[in-house]
């Protein structure tokens, strides 16, 4: 325990030397994400667009060592012990993490992004409407669907408000038909994990014809144990985001669409907001304090169209 102190304590003053020695004279935007994945590369894309725009701030985006919410939380302090004048955060676990955060917003402004934290002192949330992106794909099950089913759903953070929304808009859509999503399991955000979770529901559930990916690295765990199986087209699959497994499966037929988020504007709109509130203006911040990016179906008509921008976007 001493050691894993001493070391937070070095981590936070090397934090600090870094970015006081590399920006005495500008102000540091924070992103702090839930944990690693490549969905965040899309959004690191429109912090780069921002920074372009923002010569007077230094842009951030930082990663968690694990997707915890004391690991993200002491992230944050960290941050905030070494100057940082705003932060915008995905929420691993809003409903236990409220206090936490509220400390953080009451040192500087807090925005929250992907995963909301409502009940926080945050200033705004920029992001999806989840639930929508549910019901998006609750859309696409029945679609896949039409005689019925039983869907386990696979996903990083139960606890978070991202997924547990995304849950409950797939819920309503399916609610009185003859489609079941009997089962979701999590594993915080645990490649190896994940794909164990599919490799155990084609083992213990052999009625289940389909499967739901709620975070953007679980429907390629499913398309791969799928694969592995031969059972690849055999069993329905419905993702979210915007994979290149994900995109890959969409243009050949085998997942039958996802539904992707915009996080190249969370980045860029967030960043952008930021820096203005820092300037005084919060007009940008609405009554409610929701600023929705909408989201979009992909299917194998607008696939190729989708895959284009996104690249075109990100410079690949």
């Amino acid at each position: 325990m001493k050691r894993m102190l001493m070391a937070g304590a070095a981590f936070a003053i090397a934090l600090s030397m870094t970015m006081s020695a590399g920006a005495q004279d500008k102000k540091t935007l924070a992103f702090v994400v839930n944990g690693a994945s490549d969905f965040w590369k899309i959004a690191e894309a429109g912090v780069k667009k921002a920074q372009e725009e923002l010569p007077n701030y230094n842009l951030e985006l930082k990663y968690p060592e694990q997707a915890a919410a004391a690991i993200q939380q002491r992230l944050m302090d960290d941050l905030v012990a070494a100057g940082v004048s705003a932060i915008m955060v995905s929420a691993i676990d809003p409903k236990t993490s409220t206090e936490a955060l509220d400390r953080v917003g009451g040192q500087v402004p807090l925005f929250t992004t992907d995963s909301d934290a409502p009940q926080s002192k945050r200033l705004a949330y920029i992001g999806s409407s989840n639930v929508e992106l549910g019901k998006d794909a609750g859309k696409l099950v029945l679609k896949a669907l039409p005689e019925g089913g039983k869907c386990v759903g696979f996903v990083g953070l139960p606890g978070a408000d991202n997924a547990r929304e995304r849950i409950e808009g797939v819920k309503d859509v399916i609610k009185g038909s003859k489609v079941e999503l009997v089962d979701v399991r999590g594993d915080d955000i645990d490649q190896t994990r994940a794909k164990r979770n599919v490799e155990d529901t084609l083992s213990a559930m052999s009625d289940v014809n389909c499967m739901i990916g709620f975070y953007s690295y679980n429907t390629p765990r499913i398309y791969e144990v799928l694969k592995e199986s031969g059972k690849l087209g055999q069993i329905k699959v419905i993702g979210f985001d915007e994979d290149p497994i994900t995109l890959g499966g969409v243009r050949e037929g085998t997942i039958e669409g996802t539904v992707v988020q915009n996080p190249y504007e969370w980045g860029y709109q967030g960043m952008k907001l930021m820096a203005k509130v820092l300037e005084g203006d919060k007009s940008g911040i609405p009554a409610d304090g929701l600023i929705i990016v909408p989201g979009q179906v992909i299917e194998k008509g607008n696939v190729d169209a989708f895959e284009a921008e996104l690249k075109a976007r990100v410079g690949k």
